[in-house]
């Protein structure tokens, strides 16, 4: 099977998988909790003296740290994707 008949048919299956569940949100609760535990965890390491409440503030902006690297690293490879796509081929 070639890469983009894979493609297609990993897509169709998880789109499937999800038009059958009742509860999207209660299928991803364990990834989202041991994502956000590993927040914690950082801030924790970072500030071992923080009150709780510090701690969740902190934990929030490693967060949002993480998904911002995430977009931006995205960013830049679409734009790489993009150039090579406009060199022609020699």
């Amino acid at each position: 099977m070639d890469p983009q008949d894979r493609t297609l048919r990993a897509r169709l299956a998880a789109h499937t998988s999800w038009a059958n569940t009742a509860d999207p949100a209660s299928r991803t609760a364990k990834a989202r909790a041991a994502a956000n535990g590993k927040f914690v965890q950082q801030a924790r390491a970072l500030h071992p003296t923080a009150s709780d409440e510090r701690i969740a503030e902190v934990a929030a902006h490693l967060k949002k740290a993480h998904f911002s690297r995430l977009a931006l690293a995205s960013s830049k490879a679409r734009r790489a994707k993009a150039k090579a796509a406009e060199t022609p081929a020699a």
